[in-house]
């Protein structure tokens, strides 16, 4: 994995200007963190030198202690400043396959501090080896669209499918689920996949003759299904599963047999706000329009190109002086690139942003939950051996970011789990770097 500290940094403080971030309200933090989120909150200001001599007395002695054998990483989407403070000290910022990879392919790196969400640093306990540690800097920090297929909703649907199709039924399981769920993709022939890399694997699947699980999300799921030409009557989408149990027979079983793809049948929230007016406000006003592909259909086919955060972003540093660009995505990324343009001379605007919408600048609220304190803390109270074991990710774990409350497999379970979920993580791999 790139560490971006080594090949100069993506992003950038301005040390004049105060680091954006939303302080979390202190009974949000874990008892063992309040005492970092109040030293945090008393701090005379937000300017980045006031707040390096504060992370510093924390961040420092913990990689002295940990040395090489410490891996800090965020994901583009964290709120605020926090991937710039994570690059900073030497951290990875990265999409969610990237992320996945991170451990895998650093043998080295025995403590991985991931500030992100839930489902990403599970990913990466997947496919880690047997002596390395996931941590996450908060557990409260999910993903509303894997909230909505936990494994108690999508698996007594998947039983359903499979009664009916047997093997002729795989799963394609997106990145942005449990490991419960990328173990079904293993062990029903299907593999797991990332807004990058969607429409190989599902073709890969369908060269098999297969028909397609694909869980969640159904907007990613349409459009993957138009990018591979597969007609749009033959993608069903089952029902929103905030409306209750899902039958299939109440579904349609002649629309179900005639299926190729069937979408789970939830969104993400942030996303689903961008429509083909927005498109044409920014196209008319000589800015390309980018989106990622959690989007609408129609948005997607209004826009100039679709794709992940890391094409995205790759897009605008490759975007020359003088353009403009208006980006349909979370937005602290979006944010982010608008703080890096001014320098490229290139104009950022946010999708939402049109005369008469409220929703200019919608922000992932779940993933902002990763702020400094939180970094700070895990760090410390990981060199002093007291880190907080509900901070710890495994295989399987499935966290409810409400409550704090945690399922863990047992250890049999475990190994189960991880033996299924990473083939269907490694088929993924190999589809991409063309070994499948």
């Amino acid at each position: 994995m790139t560490n971006h500290a080594a090949t100069g940094p993506r992003f950038h403080l301005q040390p004049e200007l105060p680091v954006c971030q939303t302080d979390l309200p202190l009974d949000w933090y874990q008892d063992e963190f309040k005492p970092y989120a109040e030293e945090y909150m008393a701090l005379p200001d937000r300017l980045p030198a006031t707040l390096f001599r504060w992370l510093d007395r924390y961040v420092k002695p913990a990689q002295a202690h940990f040395g090489d054998s410490l891996l800090l990483l965020a994901h583009f989407y964290m709120g605020g400043e926090i991937v710039k403070l994570v690059e900073r000290y030497g951290g990875a910022v990265a999409d969610s396959y990237q992320l996945a990879l991170a451990a895998r392919n650093a043998p080295e790196k025995k403590v991985i501090v991931e500030s992100a969400v839930h489902f990403m640093a599970e990913a990466i306990a997947i496919l880690a080896h047997p002596d390395q540690a996931v941590w996450i800097t908060n557990p409260k920090a999910g993903c509303t669209m894997e909230m909505l297929a936990k494994d108690h909703m999508v698996l007594p649907v998947a039983d359903q499918l499979l009664e009916r199709y047997g093997d002729a039924l795989t799963t394609v399981a997106y990145m942005n689920t449990g490991g419960r769920l990328k173990a079904l993709a293993g062990r029903t022939g299907g593999a797991v996949c990332t807004s990058s890399n969607a429409h190989q694997v599902v073709a890969w699947c369908r060269k098999q003759g297969k028909k397609v699980f694909f869980v969640p999300d159904e907007h990613l799921g349409r459009n993957t299904a138009h990018k591979l030409g597969i007609p749009l009557e033959r993608v069903v989408a089952l029902p929103d599963p905030r409306r209750g149990q899902i039958v299939l027979s109440q579904v349609g079983l002649e629309r179900l047999d005639r299926a190729e793809m069937i979408l789970w049948g939830s969104s993400c929230g942030v996303h689903t706000i961008f429509s083909p007016a927005m498109v044409r406000y920014w196209q008319e006003r000589g800015y390309r329009v980018l989106v990622h592909p959690e989007s609408p259909l129609e948005t997607v086919l209004a826009a100039d190109g679709s794709g992940s955060t890391n094409y995205l972003w790759n897009e605008f540093e490759k975007t020359p002086r003088g353009g403009k660009l208006a980006i349909g995505t979370e937005g602290h990324f979006v944010k982010n690139a608008r703080s890096e343009s001014a320098t490229r001379g290139v104009e950022v605007v946010h999708l939402a942003e049109i005369p008469g919408s409220t929703l200019g600048g919608c922000g992932c609220a779940t993933m902002s939950r990763n702020d400094p304190p939180h970094l700070a803390g895990m760090l410390d109270l990981l060199r002093q051996g007291h880190a907080p074991e509900i901070n710890r990710v495994l295989a399987g774990d499935v966290m409810n970011e409400r409550t704090m409350g945690r399922e863990r497999l047992s250890e049999r379970e475990r190994l189960e789990l991880v033996s299924e979920a990473r083939t269907a993580l490694e088929r993924m791999i190999s589809v991409v770097e063309g070994r499948a």
